[in-house]
């Protein structure tokens, strides 16, 4: 202790030595010095009297928590030896008070210059004792070696190896080992196998061996520290070597620059800058995806913040300054830096560095961006390429360059291909027809002056990846060789030429100069040469030839390309021949001489005389050391055969996993690497891959597994635990005391082996030991205690690297026996299973359980800061954890628990420390489950975070379980699983688990008698396992009237048996049977191919698949065996009838949009030969197109379909291979079916009502494409259905429907509707019939009514006359014929328009009011002409023409023709009648045919069945005035003549 109060000390004065001014400004402090040295020479004595005793961990001395103190004492030592202050210049004028400064700085230098003086003294006194202290110990420890006997020679043997550090810069680090051996080996220190001297660097190697235990102290580390370090122990046994890498890491941004090469360059000056920038929050290490969108964002203090002036910023990807452009955009104001990248693409991958100017220089943070692949358009394609370059621009030429990306899991790429665009337009065009090989490309045929941007994509076996970033433009423009600008001050540059500085002038020009190839490869090769100077103003351009070998014989390269600049890529070259190539330089003039040829070159040099030729060597060793929980420092040695190495590629892998995944996704340039992105707790493995324009070395050898966690933070204080906390009293019986304490907060990256406990008087300076022998647990009775004394403790942890710093001394206890009857405190507070909203607290059992047995516990709960602690439970719990919920998640908590028994409360424990109600991130749950194979049941948890000595605690009730007959544990990695050897209902309950050295990794799963059950049939199922079945047993019938039976498992093996059991008998293949399987659907089917009533019965069929059985039945008997059997005939049948020409599809009904009905039909299997024939009700129907079965369909229309359309149509199709007949029946619910159709289109297409007035009444007519009364069409008035009656008449045509009402009143006034159904819809039209409408209608219909009377009752011929009469002479001509008028009409005969009257030839008779005739005796051919009678009473009239025909015996009788006369003719011939049509609004009496009129019956009587038109009178006839309303017929309209009887 004495020499720890003189490193105090010692500290003291070098604080004073380096801090002055501040003890200058500070009188009261230069009173207290000069008494400081007495009072540290006073404690100092005391120490010297405390007790010493030693305290042994393994092979330890408690002493060597001295090497801190020592180390301490170095520090301390340097930085004395620092420069004093000194103080600027600007301050060295002597303001008023100077001289009273000045006096009293010499006082303070003087008191100052005695305790350094005292301080010395002491530290001699104090070495000399802890000498003398040692020189006693070595005594006694030789004086019993020997007494111990001769031991067996032994080699060395490392007890404990060493362990790899990352520590920060200027930090020290310590490597320790034990090393055991006889006699004692000696061991000797190497860096990078090179021995360390450590008086070859002073101060900066320091090598200690004491007990066994050898270390190396490396002060104040540097980056280049960084290497492998070794301890070779050696004695005559024998020799042992242990190994340990050292990473040294600055601080600074993500610290990857502290080990990395290719940092931003250094400052070259100091940019003036009046701001203080302080970063605060700064990007991390990011991933992105290629076309992506990613920031890169840094937070930062500026003082002071001026909204127009922020700082500078400076952003760098690697060592290259970035300039805002289309992929990066760069902001900086308002406290933010932020870099921001559009469009992510492997160009961007690398390390981004912020250089922020400050006042004091520049404020910089670094962290690495990553940039993995798209996903490619064709799976397995490779990753598209990058950096793509344009150089060596000429007239009509680039060289096209890029970096292969990486093919960690794809197979190797096989060429590229090369786009180019031209500036302004978005067409790409592909430059290489094959892919070339290597990662540059010469491209040519260039338009000179035009601007390009180039892309490539790789290929391989599967497919082309996506396109890379395009390239920067590059202008496609001849490099003037033989022009020299000169500049002149002011505003011009004089351009001369070279033949004008040498006085000449080219026509023909000179031949090129230093014809060479520039590029060789396996693809192609470029030549270069030097252009012709001078070469003239004439524009000049090459032409190439080559020869094989030593050949004279010159052949032209470049045939159809006129090249300008002076490189070309020669590709037609056959493998293993050497060619000879000259160049000719040609202008407007001529052709210069060829230039001198090339020494012979092949596309692959074999003899090596072109370098760095292929892709480079792998890398070498390869070494991976710790960095963070989720990264890995790696380093390997570079190729032996670089050739023109691009930078390597980094790959990584899970051991075990033999899945590989790339770390970097752009070339790394350098040879040591920060592998980010891996999972904490897994061991990976890593290979490196050189990359140049070839491709991809041959991989590197796997690194040594190494397990992913935080590297120890390398300084020696970090070796050894850190202090105790929490000290406790459990229990106290007046002369022991219980205590208890909670371990340290930092391990030193070792498990804690002991506690060393030391005791003091209260009051007292002298702590002394409480026991030689440590203690092992958190738990300790102290003894031999005086009664009534108070007493402090304070404790030590130790582990393998040493004893760790002293507790702060607890508070003073009293050694008085506890009586009280309440319980004591109880320990060990401890969380677990912390989540969001709640976690799982633990304690021990109190010491002190009062006047009787502890029952239960309260606990009680406050947030972080306060001090109102709420109870959680409201009745006392009896096991030692509670489960609280409802916590706010992200908040704080504290907790203390409080044992309750039969007396009441007792002691609170000590508040424990502040939980986060916050679950880990990536937490996982345990998982129940059975296993496959063994059909175990199993908990299984996989850690979201492990350490290398971290452990599964697994418990039952919050009991560990250690051993057990009922669960075994298994652990691997981050996975543990507890497996239940016999499960039963003793096993249910909470199971949970730990693990050890992380941040509070845990969880719990309840197994419930539910869950058990459950998993106990799951666990069956596995040991006793059946064939799982998708289906059972079914069948199904197939086309030819075959019967399948199938079943279909959810999995089957290749080695699956199974049979087929049908009504007790096993089936196999045979005739009549097939069966099979697919193994890959799971399907069992046996097919029978004739299944008939022997069939009958039951079906079974019996699976094995290794130990799996299983078994399912179909009973196929009674109706739904003849339910199978009826449609496996069917399908026979079927089967048979499409051997032959067939129907495909059956005949069916469509409806057209014009509502005709079309009957179709679908064939197949027809040919030329095949007929096809209609029919309805066993009658043929002829149709207008014959019907054409090769069409594959044929129609039968049917217009204006209606109740006459009913029946039964057939379609028979027949050839010589058979017939088929299609029956359907057109009547009930297909009749209805088709009408619903026709209403539906007719429905959609009514027009509006439309008002018709007629004679009889107002008629209401609603157009439509088809109207049939089968319609279901309704009227309605008012709401009210109508129904037809002689007042309200419903009907139709076939276009329109319409409703008529009868003299109509104004009853009849309102809105009448028309509703059409078509069985799914109705289809209304409505027309209001009142007001005006009404008016105008009524005012129509009368005077139609009364025009209609009128029509009625006119004069009129009803029958009897011929159109033309033809009549030999001589004979008697009578035209007779039936009139009628009401009243009686007046008749008049004319004869060619002149009216007739009756004489001796001419007799004319009117009888009863309707015969008239005009009869003509003795016909003469005169009497040819046209004749006419008008019948006309007071109602109008009607006028009726006749031509007579008069030919003379023996003549031919002539061909009658209306209105001319015909010759005379022996015998008459009759005329065909020709019927009109009336208007249907004037109905006319039927007027009958007249017969032809015969010498024999002058005046024959006409039958009334004929109806006769109204003839139209001639123009000159003298017809009654035309005021007449009677219409009359056209003159073309003839009455017909009737036929002979």
């Amino acid at each position: 202790m004495g020499v720890k109060i003189e490193q105090e000390l010692s500290n003291c004065s070098q604080a004073a030595l380096q801090t002055p001014k501040a003890l200058l400004f500070s009188w009261g402090l230069f009173q207290s010095v000069p008494d400081m040295p007495s009072r540290a020479v006073t404690l100092y004595r005391q120490e010297q009297t405390q007790h010493q005793s030693s305290k042994h961990v393994v092979q330890l001395s408690r002493k060597s928590s001295s090497k801190s103190v020592k180390k301490e004492q170095v520090q301390a030592t340097e930085a004395m030896a620092e420069p004093a202050y000194t103080v600027p210049t600007f301050r060295e004028s002597a303001p008023e008070g100077m001289q009273e400064y000045q006096r009293m700085a010499a006082h303070f230098g003087r008191d100052l210059f005695q305790l350094q003086q005292e301080l010395h003294r002491m530290k001699e006194a104090t070495h000399e004792q802890v000498e003398n202290i040692e020189i006693t110990r070595q005594v006694k420890g030789i004086s019993a070696r020997k007494e111990i006997p001769a031991e067996v020679p032994r080699p060395p043997d490392f007890l404990i190896s060493l362990r790899s550090h990352t520590v920060w810069e200027k930090t020290p680090v310590k490597l320790f080992c034990t090393v055991s051996g006889l006699p004692n080996p000696i061991v000797k220190w190497y860096k990078n196998d090179v021995a360390i001297e450590p008086l070859s660097a002073p101060g900066k190697f320091k090598i200690e061996s004491k007990y066994g235990v050898h270390s190396l102290i490396i002060s104040r580390c540097a980056v280049s520290d960084s290497g492998v370090y070794s301890a070779v122990a050696t004695n005559p046994q024998g020799k042992a070597t242990s190994k340990a890498i050292v990473c040294v890491r600055r601080p600074l941004g993500g610290g990857e620059l502290a080990h990395l090469p290719g940092q931003v360059p250094l400052l070259s000056s100091i940019h003036a800058s009046k701001l203080e920038v302080t970063l605060l929050d700064n990007f991390g290490v990011t991933f992105g995806t290629e076309g992506e969108s990613v920031s890169l964002v840094s937070t930062m203090v500026v003082v002071p913040d001026l909204p127009n002036l922020p700082p500078e910023a400076m952003w760098y990807r690697d060592d290259t300054l970035l300039k805002p452009s289309r992929w990066v955009e760069m902001s900086i104001g308002g406290g933010v830096a932020r870099l921001t990248f559009p469009h992510l693409n492997k160009d961007d991958e690398g390390l981004y560095t912020l250089r922020i100017w400050t006042k004091d220089g520049t404020a910089e943070h670094s962290a690495y961006l990553f940039v993995k692949d798209a996903a490619p358009t064709v799976a397995g394609a490779p990753g598209a390429p990058m950096d793509v370059t344009a150089s060596d621009a000429n007239a009509d030429y680039v060289l096209v360059s890029w970096k292969p990306p990486n093919t960690t899991n794809e197979a190797p790429i096989t060429g590229y291909f090369v786009d180019r665009r031209k500036s302004g337009t978005k067409d790409w065009v592909q430059c290489n027809d094959s892919p070339v090989k290597v990662c540059k490309l010469p491209v040519h045929g260039l338009t000179e002056g035009a601007s390009y941007h180039f892309r490539v994509r790789a290929m391989n076996k599967t497919g082309i990846s996506l396109p890379s970033r395009m390239s920067t433009g590059v202008t496609a423009a001849a490099v003037e060789s033989d022009v020299e600008v000169i500049k002149i001050e002011g505003k011009y540059d004089i351009v001369i030429r070279q033949e004008e500085l040498q006085g000449v002038y080219v026509t023909i020009p000179e031949p090129p100069t230093n014809v060479h190839a520039t590029e060789i490869n396996k693809t192609y090769i470029v030549l270069s040469w030097t252009p012709p100077s001078p070469r003239g103003r004439a524009h000049v351009w090459y032409l190439i030839e080559k020869s094989v070998g030593d050949s004279h014989l010159w052949q032209r390269v470049n045939t159809a390309v006129q090249l300008r600049s002076p490189r070309y890529p020669v590709y037609d070259m056959d493998d293993g021949k050497s060619y000879r190539f000259r160049v000719i330089t040609v202008n407007k003039y001529g052709l210069s001489e060829p230039s001198e040829p090339t020494a012979p070159i092949q596309k692959v040099d074999p003899h090596g005389i072109v370098p760095n030729i292929g892709v480079p060597s792998a890398p070498g060793q390869v070494v991976a050391s710790r960095n963070t929980k989720t990264s890995a420092f790696v380093q390997w040695e570079p190729p032996k055969h670089p050739n023109n190495l691009m930078g390597y590629y980094v790959d990584a892998s899970v051991v075990g996993s033999k899945v590989w995944f790339p770390c970097n996704h752009r070339p790394y340039k350098h040879t040591r690497f920060v592998a980010h992105g891996l999972v904490q707790g897994d061991t990976y493995v890593f290979r490196v891959q050189a990359v140049n324009a070839y491709g991809l070395s041959e991989e590197s050898q796997e690194s040594a597994p190494l397990f992913i966690d935080a590297a120890l933070k390398g300084a020696v204080e970090y070796a050894a635990p850190s202090a105790p906390y929490g000290i406790t009293l459990l229990n106290c019986n007046g002369s022991a005391m219980t205590l208890a304490w909670k371990r340290p907060k930092h391990t030193g990256g070792t498990k804690i082996t002991s506690y060393y406990l030391d005791k003091r008087e209260a009051g007292s300076l002298n702590w002394k030991e409480v026991s030689p022998s440590p203690a092992i647990h958190r738990i300790f009775t102290v003894e031999n205690l005086t009664g009534g004394v108070f007493y402090e403790f304070k404790i030590q942890a130790a582990n393998l690297a040493g004893v760790g710093v002293p507790s702060e001394p607890s508070k003073a206890f009293a050694c008085e026996a506890w009586t009280m009857p309440e319980p004591g405190p109880a320990y060990d507070l401890s969380f677990w299973e912390v989540r969001d909203n709640s976690l799982l607290l633990q304690w021990r059992a109190p010491v002190y359980t009062g006047g009787s047995p502890v029952t239960g516990y309260f606990v009680d709960m406050a947030k972080k800061g306060s001090s109102n602690f709420a109870t959680v439970n409201a009745e006392p719990v009896g096991q030692c954890y509670l489960k609280v919920t409802g916590l706010e998640a992200g908040a704080s908590y504290v907790f203390k628990v409080r044992a309750v028994n039969a007396n009441g409360v007792g002691r609170a424990s000590e508040v424990s420390d502040p939980v986060c109600a916050k679950a880990l991130p990536g937490m996982k749950e345990i998982v129940c489950g059975v296993d496959e194979e063994t059909g175990d049941i199993f908990l299984n948890f996989e850690a979201c975070e492990t350490s290398e000595t971290s452990k599964f605690i697994w418990s039952k009730s919050y009991k560990e379980i250690t051993e057990s007959n009922r669960v075994f544990i298994t652990s691997s990695g981050r996975h543990s699983k507890l497996t239940f050897i016999n499960p039963e209902k003793e096993d249910l309950g909470t199971y949970s688990l730990a693990v050890t050295d992380t941040d509070g990794v845990s969880a719990s799963y309840t197994l419930s008698e539910e869950e058990h059950k459950k998993m106990l049939e799951l666990s069956y199922n596995i040991r006793h396992p059946i064939v799982p079945l998708k289906t059972e047993l079914n069948y199904e019938i197939l086309e030819k009237g075959h019967v399948r039976f199938w079943l279909q498992a959810l999995k089957l093996s290749s080695s699956v048996n199974y049979r087929f059991i049908v009504n007790d008998k096993a089936i196999s293949s045979a005739e009549g049977y097939k069966i099979s399987h697919d193994v890959n659907t799971g399907i069992i089917q046996m097919t029978i191919e004739l299944f008939t009533k022997a069939n009958e019965g039951t079906y079974t069929l019996q699976i094995h698949d290794g130990k799996a059985k299983s078994q399912s039945s179909l009973v196929l008997v009674g109706d739904v065996f003849k339910t199978a059997l009826k449609e496996a005939e069917f399908q026979r049948k079927e089967h048979i009838r499409k051997q032959g020409p067939h129907f495909s599809e059956y005949l069916s009904f469509h409806v057209t949009d014009d509502c005709t009905v079309m009957l179709v039909c679908k064939l197949a299997n027809v040919k030329k030969e095949t007929t096809f024939t209609w029919f309805k009700d066993d009658e043929e129907i002829t149709v207008d197109v014959p019907p054409n079965p090769m069409s594959g369909s044929c129609a039968l229309p049917i217009p204006m379909f209606s109740r006459k359309d009913q029946g039964i149509y057939k379609a028979i199709l027949g050839d010589d291979r058979g017939k088929d007949t299609s029956v359907y029946d057109i009547s009930g619910k297909v009749f209805e079916d088709i009408i619903n159709a026709i209403a539906s289109i007719a429905g959609k297409s009514a027009s509006d009502l439309v008002l018709q007035c007629t004679p009889e009444g107002i008629r209401l007519q609603c157009y439509m494409k088809y109207y049939t009364e089968e319609m279901k069409t309704s009227w309605f008035h008012r709401e009210s259905k109508i129904s037809s009656s002689e007042r309200m008449r419903i009907g139709g045509t076939s276009e329109m429907a319409w409703m008529q009402i009868c003299e109509p009143t104004d009853k009849e006034k309102g809105h009448y509707t028309i509703e059409i159904h078509d069985g799914k819809a109705s289809h209304s039209r409505t027309f209001d019939l009142s007001g005006q409408a009404y008016s105008d209608a009524y005012a129509e219909f009368q005077r139609l009514k009364a025009a209609a009377f009128a029509e009625k009752n006119r004069g009129r011929v009803v029958g009897g006359l011929p159109d033309v009469v033809t009549i030999m002479e001589k004979k008697t001509l009578s035209l007779t014929c039936t009139v009628w008028g009401d009243p009686s009409p007046e008749v008049t005969w004319f004869k060619n328009e002149q009216e007739v009257l009756s004489d001796d030839r001419y007799k004319i008779t009117f009888e009863g009011g309707k015969f008239s005739s005009l009869t003509i005796n003795t016909v003469t051919v005169e009497d040819s002409g046209k004749f006419s009678i008008n019948v006309r009473n007071k109602y109008g009239g009607e006028f009726v023409e006749i031509t007579v025909s008069v030919y003379k015996h023996g003549e031919e009788i002539p061909e009658p023709k209306l209105g001319q006369m015909s010759k005379p003719a022996a015998t008459p011939k009759p005329a065909t009648p020709k019927p009109a049509t009336p208007k249907p609004a004037t109905p006319t009496p039927p007027k009958s045919q007249t017969p032809t009129p015969s010498i024999k019956s002058p005046t024959p009587t006409p039958p009334s069945s004929v109806k006769s038109p109204t003839p139209t009178p001639a123009p000159k006839s003298p017809t009654p005035p035309r005021s007449v309303r009677s219409p009359t017929p056209t003159r073309s309209l003839r009455s017909p003549t009737p036929t002979k009887k």
